[in-house]
């Protein structure tokens, strides 16, 4: 089992330099992954520090030689085929191939009502599905000619082409988020490379993990049957850097089924309430600390 850090993309004296270093600090950890979260506000009122993930995975990418990259998770049906064709293959070929993307429907008012993009779930799930097919055609760098329920590429006697492909074949792996224990998320992720699984009513147990790596198992065995490609399943958890204890809770969730340990580093593990100052010491603590 692989092991990675998901810190969100805001906070109070947050910038793309402060996540490259953190990115690198990570590296410098032992840790496997850096994942950034993607979203256009932050959780708390008032005026806080927001930065555009690709931006700062750009930095990170120059901060960094071998640990991987990506966001945790990009809600694709806000975000343009094409132009995430562009950005992920510019960072997947500036890193050397190390881009995870991970890819949701979004969720909450904020960056949806509010903002004037699709509010029902159940479209942006068909959104989803349908960037998610165009994208991997677009990545091959081959003529593509579209005419979807959601999305075009195509014009009289033309097609769009997006050159160069990435450096990863047959693509940059996807993971697809969802909250367990729902059911559409996870067969969709069936059909990708990967699966980040969450809970909103509680921590994730090992139990939970168990349970996603048979769903999963199943899920795959009817859509693929025969095959046995690998297949990644990166469980959430919050560890403290001094506890040894942690070594066997993750060996607990890796013979359960899970690929990848994803910790998270977020400001309200540490208590912050709003009119605190952002725990940015504390956070880069836990990530100096290593798996």
């Amino acid at each position: 089992m692989r092991h990675a850090v998901s810190v969100p993309c805001f906070g109070t004296g947050l910038d793309a330099a402060l996540v490259a270093d953190w990115a690198a600090s990570a590296e410098a950890a032992g840790w496997d992954g850096f994942f950034l979260w993607d979203h256009l506000f932050a959780f708390a009122p008032g005026p806080v520090d927001v930065v555009d993930p690709w931006i700062a995975l750009t930095a990170a990418a120059c901060a960094t030689r071998r640990i991987r990259l990506g966001t945790m998770v990009t809600p694709l049906p806000r975000r343009r085929p094409i132009v995430v064709a562009r950005q992920t293959v510019t960072l997947d070929r500036l890193s050397q191939g190390r881009l995870v993307l991970g890819v949701g429907i979004g969720g909450g008012p904020f960056e949806w009502d509010y903002c004037g993009e699709q509010t029902e779930a159940v479209i942006r799930g068909e959104m989803l599905d349908e960037h998610l097919e165009l994208l991997e055609r677009l990545w091959t760098g081959e003529p593509v000619h579209h005419q979807g329920r959601h999305y075009r590429t195509a014009g009289p006697d033309w097609s769009a082409v997006c050159y160069p492909p990435p450096l990863q074949q047959p693509r940059i792996p996807i993971w697809v988020g969802g909250t367990w224990p729902g059911t559409r998320p996870f067969r969709r992720a069936a059909r990708w490379d990967g699966v980040a699984p969450m809970r909103l009513d509680g921590g994730w147990e090992v139990a939970d993990t168990a349970a996603v790596a048979a769903r999963m198992a199943s899920l795959r065995a009817a859509s693929s049957p025969g095959t046995d490609t690998p297949y990644d399943i990166a469980v959430p958890g919050e560890t403290q850097g001094d506890d040894p204890g942690r070594i066997e809770r993750h060996a607990e969730h890796r013979d359960a089924g899970a690929t990848w340990w994803v910790e998270a580093v977020h400001p309200w593990r540490y208590g912050w309430q709003e009119g605190r100052p952002w725990p940015l010491t504390a956070m880069r603590e836990r990530i100096e600390a290593g798996p």
